[in-house]
Parts: C-alpha cells; structure tokens; sequence
C-alpha cells in the first residue's frame, strides 16, 4: 500500500479532484514509480475515508490523462514517466527566464526595455490626483464601469463588435484568467471541450483541471477542419469550443472569413459556445483588417470574446477583458467575485484614461512597428536556413513562427541542444497531446523578447544546431 498523507479541504474543489492532483503530483515527483499498482479502489477509499466514487473518479482522471493504465482483471498501474515528464513541460515555465546571457525565442511577451512606462505613470498620477483613496478600492466585480464603456467604443471601432451594454464586459485579471473563469462556469467533471490542434498549454491545462474531455480538431490553412468538427460535435455534444481565430498559438494561421461564416453557422446549429481567445489581432503587418468571429455573432448568442493587453501593453498589470452573452453575464459576476472580488482598482482606473487620452492608439502603433521590424529581421534569417529542410508560413502578424524540422530530425533534440548553447525555443510537444504523430516535428519562435542582434545571434545558434543535426544524418 502506497503511503498517501492527503488531507482533503473544503475549497470547493470536488474531493476526487483533490485527490487527482495529489496522485499526480507523486507520480510527477517519481514517488510512484513506472509499473507500480495503485491500491485497489475499496480498500483505498476505506483508507482515505471517502466513498469508493471518489477514488473511481480519481483514478479516471489519472487515466483520461495518460498518468495510469488500467489492466482489466489487475488494476491500475503508473504509466510511462518519460510522457508525464513531457506533460509537465509548459511554454510558459519555459519561456520565463531571468538569466541575461539566455536568448528568448520562446517567451511572447515584450522586453521590459519598451514598456510604456512614462506614459502609463502619468495616468497612474491623474487618477491617483483625480480619485485619492478610492482608486486603491474594490471595484464593480464586473470591473470598473468607465473602462467597461471605454472597451465598448474601442471593440466597436476597431473589430465591428457591437455592443450596447457595458455589463457584457467582464475586466478580468488577464486572459488567462479570462479561461479559467470560463471552464468555472461552463465546464463540469466528464464534459467535453473541443479545441484546435496544436493548441494553447494554458488552455488545455484549464480545461483538464476542470475534468474535462478534451477533443482535438486538426487546423487547415484557414482554419479549423469544419468537417471533423461538425462530427466530432454530432459525438461528443461539446460544452464549448475553444478557437483562436487570428495569427492562431502556435501555428500563426489566421482564419478566413468564409471559415469564420461557418464555424458560427456550426456554434448555432448545435447550440454550442465558442470560445474565441484574441491576443493577436492588433498585430498585422499588413494594411488589412482581421476579421473576429465575435463580430458575426450579431445577437450576442454563442461567442465568448477574450481580449489580452499583454502583448502590446505591460504582463505584469494582469488585465484583459471578455465580451459575454447575455445569459452568461450573471454566472461570470459571480464566479469573479468569488475568485478574487475585483481586478485592481488602481490599474483598471489608469486603463481607462490610457484610452481615453488616446495613449493606447499611439502606443499601439509604436508596438506593431517594432514587432514588425523583428518579423521581417527574423523572416529574412530563416530565409537563409531553408537549405537545412526547414519549412514555415509567412503569417504577416503576430509574434510567432511554426516551424517544421525535416523528418531526420528531433524537435525535442533541437530545443535541448540549442538550450545547452544559450538559445530558448518551444518544441511541438508542449502544444499536442501525446500520441500526436506530429508532437516532436515543429518548433515554435517568438521575436517578441528580443532585439535585433539578439535575434540575429540566436538565429546563428539555431543554424549551428541544425547543420549538427544534418551532419550527424550523413
């Protein structure tokens, strides 16, 4: 019998989930080994003092998640610790990095070097002078209703999203707390939630917690595969569909307005939420203007719009914002209040007057010229590495490029040993599920963090590394 010392809470966090993580986190740790029996369902509940539905469920979730095996007439037993290994790999533990000499091609967040901060202080000091003690308050669980009328006018000005009524606007302490208050209100233990593939970490990592099915639906180069959705739909009666419609994370595709028309005509046939999660469309290199799935949804029925500052503001405020449908509006207040009351105060007051004072526009546009100047630098450089078999796309936005590493070649092997040189990367594995054919093919770079010389000089340490690779074929 393992020796388990979980003492269970009341967090609101279902026993068996509690009871999930904890299993999890011994077999992350290699507590429990490769090959080890678990202990069988009833004693083990009669150990811990919970009825045998808690350890059941428990231990369907350590399945569901390729932590154990079941062997029919024996038991369950720890899976693979190399897969668990690679399921705790995350782009985000990968790409924060303190150390100065470390080139970041992974992190897709700007360089402290080019924050607004002059700016920004002088709204900080307006409303600090406007507003004394109050800016230091809670606000509205909904968020601070000036902002909310401000992010009405902007939505509508920049992306034709329609909207009337500022309280189907939820501030939220950024997008990625915009998905977790999502998969609160939405997503109950064994529901299923589509998503593309490859897709966002953070996304899936939510959805899981939650006890979600995830089911997978291969991106076009327009999008979303309508095909397989629609059955996958027909099957599994998802309770949401996660989407990122513009310069998609990791694949760059941005979807055209054909697939966009009909995704939506998909979300109303079946009556499905989509989940549409935007942190890319303000950065396009082009002279044109992306398309968003909200702004179809005209009555305001099925798209959940989840806006993030981060990539063009400062990561640290932690602020975002989520266009609602009316029937969700009450459930996400509530769920808000009760995950941290209100977002600051004092940041969501300075946002405003940061629009209002058309700071944001102007800032705005310095951003994309900049990230545009590292695109087209690092576009050039890959150029010049096509001789090694590499392929890509040219997204014309966003802060990324997915590359694909000739077939001879590992995209795991790539990452360690450009790491081991100085250089960060993500490769594919952290964006698919394990048994993807495609998980150890890709490798993803973001220019987001680094200046020119920068890039420059993790681009010759990528090129090393793949003439090693080539060489080592010969």
């Amino acid at each position: 019998m393992i020796n388990v010392s979980i003492q269970f809470t009341e967090s609101g966090q279902p026993k068996y989930m509690q009871l999930f993580d904890y299993l999890k986190k011994l077999i992350a740790e290699g507590q429990l080994k490769t090959g080890e029996k678990l202990p069988a369902i009833r004693s083990f509940a009669e150990m811990l003092g919970v009825n045998n539905v808690t350890v059941i469920n428990a231990y369907k979730q350590l399945e569901n998640n390729k932590y154990i095996t079941a062997k029919k007439g024996s038991g369950y037993y720890v899976s693979g610790s190399k897969l668990h290994e690679e399921e705790l790999f995350s782009s985000s533990d990968i790409g924060i990095s303190d150390k100065t000499s470390i080139i970041n091609f992974a992190s897709a967040t700007p360089h402290p070097s080019i924050f607004p901060i002059e700016s920004f202080k002088e709204c900080i000091n307006e409303v600090i002078e406007r507003d004394k003690g109050f800016a230091f308050g809670y606000q509205d669980s909904k968020g601070f209703k000036p902002l909310r009328k401000s992010l009405l006018t902007y939505l509508n000005n920049k992306y034709s999203i329609k909207m009337e009524n500022e309280d189907n606007i939820q501030i939220v302490s950024g997008s990625q707390q915009g998905i977790d208050l999502i998969g609160k209100v939405l997503i109950n233990s064994g529901d299923y939630v589509i998503t593309e593939n490859p897709t966002y970490d953070g996304a899936i990592a939510v959805f899981k917690s939650r006890g979600a099915r995830v089911v997978r639906v291969n991106l076009e180069q327009d999008g979303i595969d309508l095909i397989d959705l629609e059955k996958k739909i027909r099957i599994c009666k998802p309770k949401l569909i996660y989407v990122m419609t513009s310069f998609q994370n990791p694949t760059t595709i941005s979807y055209s307005t054909n697939k966009l028309k009909d995704l939506l005509a998909l979300a109303r046939k079946y009556n499905t939420y989509i989940v549409e999660d935007d942190s890319m469309s303000d950065l396009c290199y082009e002279n044109k203007r992306l398309e968003t799935l909200k702004a179809l949804d005209t009555k305001n029925e099925y798209v959940l719009y989840l806006k993030s500052f981060s990539k063009i503001l400062m990561p640290g405020l932690r602020v975002g914002c989520m266009v609602i449908p009316d029937l969700l509006i009450s459930d996400f207040t509530k769920i808000k209040h009760a995950s941290d009351i209100s977002s600051s105060g004092l940041i969501q007051r300075s946002l405003e007057r940061y629009f209002e004072t058309g700071k944001w526009d102007e800032h705005q546009n310095y951003m994309r010229e900049i990230y545009k100047g590292k695109y087209e630098f690092m576009l050039s450089r890959l150029e010049k590495l096509s001789s090694y078999g590499i392929k890509y796309n040219k997204p014309n936005g966003g802060l990324y490029f997915w590359i694909r590493v000739p077939k001879y070649m590992s995209a795991r092997e790539i990452y360690d040993e450009c790491k081991a040189k100085g250089l960060l990367l993500i490769p594919s594995s952290i964006f698919y599920d394990i048994n993807n054919e495609n998980r150890d093919n890709y490798i993803r770079l973001s220019f987001a963090s680094s200046d020119i010389e920068q890039i420059r000089e993790g681009m010759t340490i990528l090129e090393k590394c793949l003439a090693e690779n080539q060489k080592c074929t010969k």
